[in-house]
């Protein structure tokens, strides 16, 4: 089998893969498999996904349902698919990830997420889900059921999630906003009134002289909108931006203070086109929010470093929740996310020393991106692990969803 992720930086071993047409065939296939995983849209840098036989439920129907304030649909289905029928309804999801190309099921497992002080991860939207055992049973789980927070962020390994309920609100409109070259003294000492400044904010760097651009993403509302030319020393574009320096930003959602709907404004790219720079590696690392400013203090020391092999690195901040395996479980955080140029060796080595940067702010990775942390390093820094482990071993107790990936970062037996 030849299928590689979105990147194309990793090729999957497993020996073949189905792509089943209902869910019926789900618990036949994941029932008779010694060794399972369902792929969502392969936007995952690693071997999470990996196992000997592979399951894609792009086949399965989206059949998205809206029902009072929530809305049903196949996990296969992608953000911006169901951003689209949740406009026509007048209705909209709290935030959106910085690319609307992901699949739902996906994005939840791993603990995804957009940005905002008072937004939580994408996984946080989730008010129920359905999923298919590893005994072929298919399993409902709603919000406040026993095991519920244990589930939802369950890096499938837990069973073949194949359809989600998620909360919904009104449809709004945002407004985005591009600031550029901000003294890095600024950023630091005017930290949370920056990220405060907008329902949305990204501050983009390559950990060199300066902070590149910050984005500010504000909801419209019936007052008027304060423009202003800077921001704590940032001054405004006068041309929409692409994150990574250098691109053409027709990849990207509208700005210039142009109003739009919030799935066209809230991720950083359109549907449609490529994301991001499409040739990379992912990296990413959450702190507790307190620890923000020491955080990106302790990167800037290895900023000659790094800089050579970035296309891009953002700051972010995401409210807490209470799912167990979620970086934001119980604390808000803040992410420090890099997007790398495609030298894995490269790579490998600045994670040794980004993570041994970070270790003395108990800094978590997002499960879907590289790193080198192994299980014994992350056990300390998930208190519900043990419960996850035993809920593990109840849904699948064969083991049928169990890979090198979660062994190896998880369970430690790898």
């Amino acid at each position: 089998m030849t299928e590689v992720n979105w990147s194309g930086t990793h090729a999957y071993r497993a020996a073949r893969i189905r792509r089943p047409a209902s869910v019926e065939e789900v618990q036949e296939i994941v029932a008779g498999a010694p060794r399972v995983r369902v792929l969502g849209s392969r936007h995952s840098f690693t071997d999470l996904a990996d196992s000997a036989e592979l399951v894609d439920l792009s086949g399965l129907p989206a059949d998205i349902a809206v029902e009072d304030r929530t809305v049903s649909l196949g996990a296969a289905a992608k953000y911006g698919e169901l951003a689209r029928v949740l406009q026509a309804e007048g209705l909209a999801l709290h935030n959106l990830a910085s690319l609307p190309h992901i699949s739902v099921g996906g994005a939840i497992a791993t603990a995804t997420h957009g940005s905002g002080d008072a937004n939580g991860n994408l996984a946080s939207a989730v008010a129920a889900l359905e999923l298919v055992r590893s005994d072929g049973e298919l399993v409902r789980l709603r919000r406040g059921d026993p095991d519920f927070d244990g589930v939802v962020v369950g890096l499938g390994a837990l069973g073949a999630v194949t359809r989600v309920t998620l909360d919904v609100e009104p449809a709004y409109e945002v407004r985005q906003r591009v600031f550029e070259r901000m003294r890095w003294d600024a950023l630091l000492e005017h930290f949370d009134a920056i990220v405060a400044g907008g329902y949305s904010v990204s501050v983009f760097t390559r950990w060199g002289a300066d902070v590149e651009q910050v984005w500010v993403k504000s909801r419209v509302t019936d007052a008027p909108e304060e423009v202003r030319d800077e921001l704590f020393g940032a001054v405004a574009a006068t041309v929409d931006r692409h994150p990574i320096i250098g691109l053409d930003a027709v990849n990207c959602t509208a700005q210039l203070g142009v109003t739009g709907p919030w799935w066209d404004r809230l991720p950083h790219f359109r549907m449609g086109f490529t994301p991001s720079a499409g040739d990379e590696i992912q990296s990413e690392f959450f702190v507790a929010r307190d620890r923000a400013v020491g955080a990106i203090e302790a990167l800037r020391g290895l900023g000659d470093r790094l800089e050579p092999l970035l296309l891009v690195s953002e700051i972010r901040t995401i409210a807490a929740d209470p799912l167990w395996l979620s970086p934001q479980y119980r604390q808000d955080t803040a992410s420090l996310h890099f997007t790398w140029k495609r030298e894995p060796e490269a790579v490998e080595r600045a994670l040794h020393d980004v993570e041994a940067a970070l270790r003395p702010l108990a800094a978590r990775p997002h499960w879907g991106k590289a790193f080198v942390a192994r299980a014994a390093d992350l056990a300390p820094l998930y208190e519900r692990l043990p419960d996850f482990v035993a809920l593990m071993e109840r849904l699948d107790p064969r083991g049928a969803f169990r890979n090198v990936w979660l062994e190896r970062r998880v369970l430690g037996g790898g």
